[in-house]
């Protein structure tokens, strides 16, 4: 019979218990160290680890109260809070043992014990501590993916007094755990200060669960924010957690929060107010805990004037309010964003270092930037990418136009707002050839949403 690839640790005041468990476990197990005196307990932990001990409750002779087992208890797990202890004691301990169970042991043996049933309970046990290594490998890997995936999306950047500003509110507010809502155009950077927001709050090593509304349709609203039962409706073949579930013990980013419709804005608030979502097709209620931060490019207080966005909700998802800055309103952190993003492209597309001609710098200052630092981005991403020179030059980025055109300039004289949009989404889709990612770029939209005026437009 070969024997478990195991190490335990048996630690009892009596000589005589630890040489006779040590005999027969060793025809089982492959290593087994025993100690006589607690005190070592740290030592042996620092240099070993154990996939079970064995921890007698009572060194002092005569002692009977488990006082010092407790305190060799709560020393192990503060060393190592995933091991495995299983309390040594006698017969009439037994409430003491349960006690200690509560208070982070797994099992308790009761002496003297049959050989059968000292082996019987290490080997359950080594599952338990499988277990428990495997959760924490989990949660490793789970902290890794959390980092890589926010490292991606960089850090918020801006010396400008506007943005100090704005990163002090988001900075004070962010070890709170205040609902918050973000303000401002589209490309601002509206995800990436929310993502910041996170990492600097309590919930930094949870999950960060982003959702954009305005992609959701009002149909599949439900069963993607709360999730669904097994047969709930046709395409429902299994159970499915929810968006907010996924965000438990973290943080859910609403994105155009401004688009639902007042029907999902109620059922919205009251998974808000009541802190609980119940999942399509069932009736049980899960509690959720979760950090709110919302945002959205759209006039919510007028909103709320035309009976167009509810109130009640505004006030629920508001309780810190931050709005961030177009570019145009912080040209002095143009200089450092154009360095950013440079050094970030020549480095993924494996180039030497570019640098911009003064006068490329006085014409970025100049434009008005209506897609904000999305357009940058971009601009220099493509600049990179198509120079043939270590100096760009102001001919080597695309810049948009859209703020400089007038409706008379779209070739229409009706000054309907649909009908404007709807000529200016022609001619932008039309500049890029039909590449949709392109013209919503240019535009300042998501794919989504682009998608959604296209079809509304009939284009």
């Amino acid at each position: 019979m070969s024997k478990l690839d195991a190490k335990i640790l048996i630690v009892d005041d009596d000589q005589d218990v630890l040489l006779a468990a040590k005999l027969f476990l060793k025809q089982h197990i492959k290593i087994v160290h025993t100690e006589i005196d607690p005190e070592n307990i740290p030592g042996l932990l620092k240099n070993e680890n154990y996939d079970v001990i064995l921890l007698d409750m009572n060194f002092t002779r005569e002692a009977t109260s488990g006082k010092e087992g407790f305190h060799w208890l709560n020393t192990i797990l503060g060393i190592d809070p995933a091991a495995v202890i299983i309390f040594i004691t006698g017969y009439g301990d037994i409430e003491l043992a349960v006690q200690g169970i509560k208070e982070g042991a797994t099992n308790f043996l009761l002496k003297p014990w049959d050989n059968r049933k000292l082996l019987a309970t290490i080997t359950a046990n080594l599952k338990v501590r499988q277990s428990k290594k495997e959760l924490e490998e989990l949660r490793g890997k789970h902290k890794a993916l959390i980092s890589a995936i926010d490292q991606s999306y960089g850090t918020m950047i801006g010396e400008s007094q506007a943005m100090q500003k704005v990163l002090k509110i988001a900075y004070k507010v962010a070890v709170t755990d205040a609902n918050i809502l973000i303000l401002g155009e589209n490309g601002t950077g509206k995800e990436l200060l929310a993502r910041a927001i996170h990492r600097a709050s309590q919930r930094k090593d949870e999950v960060f669960v982003s959702v954009d509304l305005g992609a959701i349709s009002e149909t599949l609203f439900e069963s993607e924010l709360f999730g669904f039962k097994k047969g709930a409706f046709t395409d429902a073949k299994e159970d499915r957690a929810g968006r907010f579930e996924a965000a438990s013990k973290g943080t859910i980013f609403l994105d155009e929060i401004g688009n639902l419709s007042l029907s999902l804005q109620s059922k919205l608030l009251s998974v808000l107010q009541n802190r609980t979502i119940t999942r399509l097709g069932s009736n049980k209620v899960i509690p959720i805990d979760v950090r709110l931060i919302c945002a959205t490019n759209m006039p919510l207080y007028h909103m709320v004037n035309e009976n167009k966005f509810r109130q009640d909700l505004l006030y629920r998802i508001n309780t810190v309010e931050v709005t961030i800055p177009p570019l145009r309103e912080r040209f002095e952190d143009i200089p450092l964003l154009l360095e950013h993003f440079l050094r970030k492209y020549c480095k993924k597309y494996k180039m030497g270092m570019k640098r911009l001609s003064p006068s490329t710098l006085k014409r970025f200052e100049k434009h008005n930037w209506p897609g904000n630092i999305r357009e940058l981005q971009h601009a220099v991403e493509r600049a990179v990418i198509m120079s043939e020179s270590n100096i760009l030059e102001a001919s080597d980025f695309f810049l948009s136009q859209i703020e400089e055109e007038k409706p008379n300039e779209l070739h229409t004289n009706n000054l309907n707002l649909k009908v404007t949009e709807k000529i200016l989404i022609r001619k932008v889709i039309e500049k890029h050839g039909g590449n949709i990612s392109k013209a919503a770029k240019e535009l300042g939209l998501t794919r989504a949403s682009l998608y959604r005026r296209i079809e509304k437009y009939g284009l």
